[in-house]
């Protein structure tokens, strides 16, 4: 028979009495479908551009202490079309070059909703310039993607943004507004599924 090399570290619960009332083993409070970190910390909206013949979805996870993480949305057409390569020099700007110092994030970019924060080229060859969504300044880009842009396929929500940034409290309620919840967003692709459709039957 096997002998697992861990078995002694494994947790093994030892009976314990304290003021009259026994203590519990850790364990037996597991919840097996726990909360994600984003659905305990985060609210979802999603952006799309309003000009331009690019409708590509992108989620904006917004914390409660304004930092927002700008992400693809997962119908974003680059997951099926495969990623290639993703730059933060967008040419006269190098976002990857930012810098922010203290709580304030003194130095940081300043970016309007639809400013570029980066350039991501599909295997297919499509071009995508990934906004900020939301008027901000920039506090970071994820230039583990810019190395390894193929594991942003696989990453999971909250771990795949693209960048870090942060609106002016006074500005939260005005872009919250602006950018779709998650029921306004799934609302807009029960609509483009049934013109889709309407279109393939016609």
């Amino acid at each position: 028979m096997q002998i697992d090399p861990l078995a002694e570290y494994y947790f093994q619960h030892e009976p314990q009495t304290i003021c009259g009332q026994e203590v519990t083993a850790i364990i037996d409070e597991y919840v097996d479908n726990y909360p994600s970190v984003v659905d305990r910390f985060f609210t979802r909206y999603y952006y799309i551009k309003k000009s331009g013949s690019d409708k590509s979805p992108y989620q904006v996870l917004f914390h409660s202490n304004r930092i927002c993480l700008i992400s693809l949305a997962p119908e974003h057409p680059a997951y099926s079309n495969g990623i290639a390569s993703l730059n933060f020099d967008i040419g006269q700007t190098d976002r990857a070059k930012n810098t922010v110092k203290g709580k304030g994030k003194k130095g940081g970019m300043v970016l309007q909703h639809d400013s570029t924060l980066a350039l991501l080229t599909t295997k297919s060859g499509e071009v995508y310039k990934i906004p900020s969504c939301v008027r901000s300044k920039l506090v970071e880009v994820n230039t583990t993607y810019s190395e390894n842009p193929e594991s942003l396929l696989t990453a999971e929500e909250g771990a795949n943004y693209i960048a870090i940034v942060l609106p002016k409290p006074e500005h939260c309620e005005d872009i919250k507004a602006s950018l779709m919840t998650q029921e306004q967003y799934d609302e807009y692709k029960k609509q483009l599924m049934e013109t889709s459709t309407e279109e393939v039957e016609k």
